[in-house]
């Protein structure tokens, strides 16, 4: 992982270890997100550039956030992970290739 748990939950402002294995689920999608926008594997980088760790965290603080509600967070245009993703292409759009 591109960042760490314990770097997720100092972000998230977590300190209990219950949710520990979904805060460790979010960290991947939100790695195999970021490596769908890049066109690349994130193991490709020799040391991550911060704007893609700060768009993982980003990512994961939405999907947290909206933990509850994930089958309306996924489905829903107003606030939904298509918000998420496109704010995260913006984020990495210098870092993108032109194709896989």
């Amino acid at each position: 992982m591109v960042i760490s748990l314990e770097e997720a939950k100092l972000y998230l402002r977590i300190d209990g270890d219950e949710e520990d294995t979904l805060i460790t689920h979010f960290i991947l999608s939100a790695e195999e997100i970021c490596e769908d926008i890049l066109r690349f594997p994130l193991s490709d980088y020799t040391e991550v550039p911060k704007v893609v760790i700060q768009a993982i965290l980003y990512c994961v603080a939405n999907m947290y956030e909206k933990r509850e509600g994930s089958y309306y967070y996924m489905k829903n245009e107003s606030g939904s992970i298509t918000e998420t993703v496109q704010v995260m292409t913006y984020m990495l759009a210098n870092l993108r290739k032109e194709s896989w």
